[in-house]
């Protein structure tokens, strides 16, 4: 496992492929970073699916109405399409590359329109700079993602098993 320098704004991602650190970086997107906290604390992320995931591009995931796998209302055909009962965040944008590793938020049209959804870049994918908001970096298990199954949408998707913020895990 990565060296977790700030355990109270590090996630510790489990998925079907394996673990995966994000550094969240609070200075940034202190509105974002805090409703990721929250829903990893509540648990809601816990079995979302990756339910939009771009060859070279972006896996997607984070749907915690519709792509809950063992929630009430999992529907794999509107996954994507639904958020947290929170209400939306107003935008965070930064001048922060969009580059290999990056975690930040989906939304709608609407800049102010993120929820709980995001996804984490494959590559480089500089064209969404200031336009969407970034909140954290994968640290380690990058090699995880790249293994997460492709697809728009994903037949049979891989998951979050777990998302913990690091403070909060047990060791």
């Amino acid at each position: 496992m990565a060296e977790i320098k700030d355990p109270e704004n590090t996630l510790i991602m489990e998925t079907t492929q394996g673990e995966v650190i994000i550094e969240m970086l609070p200075d940034l997107a202190p509105g974002h970073v805090a409703r990721i906290k929250e829903l990893a604390r509540e648990g809601a992320y816990d079995g979302v699916v990756f339910h939009r995931v771009i060859e070279g591009f972006m896996a997607q995931t984070g749907d915690v109405k519709f792509g809950k796998s063992d929630g009430p209302s999992f529907d794999p055909r509107r996954a994507g399409m639904g958020g947290s009962d929170k209400g939306n965040l107003k935008a965070e944008f930064s001048n922060m590359n969009h580059s290999r590793g990056t975690c930040s938020m989906a939304r709608a049209q609407d800049p102010n329109s993120a929820n709980s959804q995001f996804f984490i870049c494959f590559d480089d994918a500089g064209f969404l700079n200031r336009q969407y908001t970034v909140w954290g970096q994968v640290t380690s298990g990058m090699d995880n993602v790249d293994k997460i199954k492709r697809g728009e949408p994903v037949v049979d998707p891989d998951k979050i098993v777990s998302m913990k913020v690091a403070a909060d895990a047990k060791a």
